[in-house]
């Protein structure tokens, strides 16, 4: 047994293709099955299974695609419910690929219906956890909240992360190997490891949650300080669980507008450029999310600030670029909303003026002061007193909060963030001058 692990660094997600002799078996596939594909190709082989490990939030599967494609069996739990072709996949299930034996836990607590994938060759063993067991953590139970057609309490799905934690991985040696769905930098957990793979030997000794404990204080813990949830993370619940069209059909159709001179706009419009270039000259109407580095997380944010099916638009840097956001606007299903990709000509456009940062920190009185950062974040203080704290996933529904007295200063804790924020609130508040304090934040730390 072969196990491949690819990584999608800006959603911080693994998916796994496991060589069982001249067949493969996919674990948790993106939505681009094209390095699944190559993979097969390379190695003379073929893929005949995809296992779901449970209904993703924060990234499109392409398990029906790849169904369609290559005939590929469907393995997801009987809970689940799906809607696509598949085959039930629980306990006491199995099957033989090549010189593989898989089987099933159910292992509910990130979701109701999360299995984990046990993979056995000789005297090797690969447990393919899901967003149940991360490296150092496990999957925050409270994301099915706001799923339409699925819903669970959070704390049912603690107390039940409680007893999967302590029951369901016993049997199992020190050296069975942990393949988990997502590392550091995910939403779905909030302390887990940049680390691919661990032992569980490793996380029996180092996991808090493997630690001796009651489970009010296992719940305790996992409940407090989780990250915000992404308006399209229900919406991707539910996508998951239908199946996600084919990908070259549903963006198919997106064509790219190079040199657009025109300078209103009613629709909304996000604008991927760097925050320097934004701040020169942008169209109306226009939210600045970078998305021009892999370490940029503009899925997450496009996601967070844009409600699924709201009508946008993107700015590109070129037409190069506006193919890779097509891309990545796709990871989060959000192409079918997407209304055009153009760059700008050479109009004059709107413009940001720049802080004068001698005269805010001589006369931090005279500016209203808005913190952007998560929840988690200000609990542990704040960088300016009587600063107003709106995170920024819920900037657009709350701007008209910020008092429109004073010149408005817009931070975060680095400046990716605080790019975005300027432009909403600059948006929302079209009758005051906005600042982004940008990386001049370090200042002030």
């Amino acid at each position: 047994m072969i196990v491949k692990q690819f990584e999608y660094k800006p959603l911080s997600h693994f998916s796994y293709a496991l060589l069982c002799g001249n067949e493969i078996a996919l674990v948790d596939p993106e939505r681009d099955p094209s390095m699944y594909y190559k993979f097969a190709e390379e190695n003379n082989a073929k893929i005949v299974a995809v296992f779901e490990t449970h209904p993703h939030a924060d990234f499109v599967s392409s398990h029906l695609q790849i169904h369609k494609q290559t005939g590929a069996i469907l393995y997801t739990s009987k809970l689940v419910d799906a809607d696509y072709p598949h085959t039930p996949f629980d306990a006491n299930d199995s099957l033989q690929i090549g010189n593989v034996n898989f089987s099933a836990l159910n292992t509910p607590g990130h979701s109701p219906d999360s299995i984990t994938i046990v993979a056995k060759s000789k005297n090797k063993v690969a447990l393919f956890t899901g967003d149940t067991l991360f490296i150092g953590d496990v999957g925050r139970p409270d994301l099915r909240e706001k799923s339409g057609n699925q819903k669970s309490k959070r704390l049912d799905l603690a107390k039940a992360m409680y007893n999967t934690i302590q029951t369901q991985f016993t049997n199992f040696n020190d050296d069975a190997i942990v393949y988990p769905a997502h590392g550091a930098g995910s939403l779905c957990g909030k302390n887990m490891s940049s680390e691919g793979s661990s032992t569980l030997g490793e996380q029996r000794e180092t996991n808090w949650a493997f630690k001796t404990q009651s489970q009010d204080a296992f719940v305790n813990h996992l409940l407090d300080s989780q990250p915000f949830i992404p308006h399209y993370f229900g919406f991707n619940v539910d996508l998951n669980k239908a199946g996600a069209e084919n990908l070259n059909t549903s963006i198919s159709n997106k064509d790219v507008k190079l040199q657009d001179e025109e300078l209103e706009s009613k629709e909304l419009i996000i604008d991927t450029r760097n925050e320097e270039i934004f701040k020169k000259g942008h169209k109306s109407n226009s939210i600045n999310i970078m998305a021009l580095e892999e370490g940029h997380k503009f899925e997450t944010w496009l996601g967070s600030i844009v409600k699924p099916e709201e009508p946008f638009s993107l700015v590109a840097t070129s037409f190069n670029h506006a193919k890779g956001l097509l891309s990545r606007v796709s990871k989060i299903g959000y192409e079918n909303q997407l209304k055009s990709i153009f760059t700008l000509g050479d109009t004059t456009w709107n413009k940001l003026d720049k802080i004068d940062l001698q005269d805010f920190k001589s006369n931090r009185n005279d500016y209203t002061i808005v913190d952007i950062r998560n929840q988690s974040e200000t609990n542990e203080g704040t960088f300016f007193e009587n600063a107003i704290t709106i995170p920024l996933h819920e900037l657009r529904e709350r701007a008209t909060e910020i008092p429109t007295n004073k010149p408005i200063v817009v931070h975060c804790a680095g400046g990716y963030r605080s790019a975005a924020g300027s432009s909403i609130v600059a948006r929302e508040l079209e009758q005051v001058a906005v600042y982004d304090l940008g990386e001049a934040i370090n200042q002030f730390k």
